[in-house]
C-alpha cells in the first residue's frame, strides 16, 4: 500500500533547494518534529485539527544554522535530541529547551548513521570511513570506540528495545560480503555476527517491543529478523524497486511496517510473521482451562458417585 496519496499536511519549507528536507525526526510524544535541510534543522508543531494535520514552525535559534545534518534522533523519552552532520560534528540537547549537553565540531569524519540506546544513558555514532564511536550522554563525553579490523567497515547501528538484555545491533561490510552482528554493551565486546541479506544495508530498525529488526536494502528490498534466533521471518522483495530504502519503521500496535525511499515514497506493508497474543485471548484460553477443568471434575465426582 502507497501513502503517497494519503497527504494530511504539506508545509513549504522555501523556495530553495537548499531548503528542501534531507531528513525528519518524530519527537516520541507525537506532537513536534524536526526537518533537516541543508542549511540547518527547523523545528514544527503538529496540531490535529479540522480532520487533518496543521504544522507550525517554532523557534529554535541552536539548530537553524548548524548546516547539512545527515542523522537526527531522539531518546526514547524524547527528554535528549541529537544531531549528526555531514562535516562530522556531533550535538546533543536537552529536549524542549536545546539546552547543549555535548558540542563535539570533531565526532567523525562523517556522519553515517546514529542512535540512542533505550535507556538514554548512551549514543551509538558511525562515520562514512567505517569507524563507530559509543558517547555517554549524560556526561556528554566519548566512551570506547568499536573495535573492527582495517578490512571492516561498520555502518548501521541500532541498540535493542526488548529491555531485558541490552546490546547493539550493527552492520558490518567485510569486502562484498554484509554481516549484521551484535555488541554487549556491558563490555562493548562482539557476542557474534550473522549474514542475513547478501545486498548492502541501507537502514536498521528496531521493532518497540524489541522482537523484530528490519533490514532495508540498497536495492529496495527489506526483511524481518526475529531477535531471538537471529532468522529472517519475512522477505518483501521489489518493494522500492532499485531505490536504496531510507527509512523503514514499525507500526507500535501491529506487525506492520512503513519504509520510505526518494524514488516511490512511502510504503506500507503487513508482515507474515506470528500474530502477538492480545489480552483478551490470554484470557479466553484461561477461561477455557477453567471450564474444562470444571467439566472434567464433575464427570470425574459423578462417576465415582455411581460406582459408589
Amino acid at each position: 500500500m502507497s501513502l503517497c496519496s494519503l497527504s494530511q499536511a504539506r508545509v513549504v519549507l522555501g523556495e530553495d533547494a537548499a531548503d528542501m528536507a534531507r531528513a525528519i525526526a518524530v519527537h516520541p510524544g507525537g506532537r513536534e518534529l524536526v526537518c533537516a535541510t541543508a542549511k540547518g534543522c527547523r523545528v514544527f508543531k503538529l496540531v490535529y485539527r479540522d480532520f487533518g494535520v496543521h504544522l507550525i514552525s517554532r523557534e529554535a535559534s541552536p539548530l537553524q544554522s548548524v548546516g547539512p545534518q545527515k542523522c537526527l534522533t531522539f531518546s526514547t523519552d524524547g527528554a535528549k535530541f541529537a544531531i549528526g552532520g555531514e562535516d562530522g560534528h556531533l550535538r546533543i540537547f536537552h529536549w524542549q529547551s536545546l539546552n547543549v549537553i555535548l558540542d563535539e565540531p570533531k565526532a567523525h569524519k562523517s556522519f553515517r548513521d546514529m542512535d540512542i540506546s533505550l535507556d538514554s544513558e548512551f549514543l551509538v555514532s558511525t562515520s562514512i570511513d567505517g569507524s563507530a564511536r559509543i558517547w555517554k550522554v549524560d556526561e556528554g563525553s566519548p566512551l570506547v570506540n568499536l573495535t573492527r579490523s582495517p578490512d571492516e567497515k561498520i555502518e548501521c547501528c541500532r541498540f535493542s528495545r526488548d529491555g531485558t538484555k541490552p546490546f547493539l545491533f550493527c552492520t558490518l561490510v567485510k569486502g562484498h560480503d554484509v554481516w549484521t552482528m551484535a555488541v554487549d554493551i556491558s563490555n562493548w565486546k562482539r557476542i557474534g555476527y550473522k549474514k542475513l541479506s547478501a545486498k548492502p544495508i541501507s537502514t536498521l530498525s528496531v521493532s518497540l517491543d524489541g522482537k523484530y529488526l528490519a533490514l532495508g536494502t540498497c536495492d529496495g528490498n527489506f526483511c524481518v529478523v526475529e531477535v531471538q534466533k537471529m532468522e529472517v521471518a519475512h522477505w518483501s522483495k521489489k518493494v522500492h524497486l532499485g531505490s536504496p530504502i531510507s527509512s523503514i519503521e514499525f507500526c507500535p500496535t501491529e506487525r506492520v511496517v512503513i519504509s520510505t525511499s526518494h524514488q516511490w515514497g512511502a510504503e506500507i506493508t503487513k508482515l507474515d510473521v506470528p500474530p502477538e497474543w492480545k489480552v483478551w485471548q490470554i484470557w479466553l484460553v484461561l477461561l477455557t482451562l477453567f471450564v474444562s477443568s470444571a467439566v472434567l471434575f464433575y464427570l470425574f465426582f459423578k462417576h465415582a458417585r455411581i460406582h459408589s
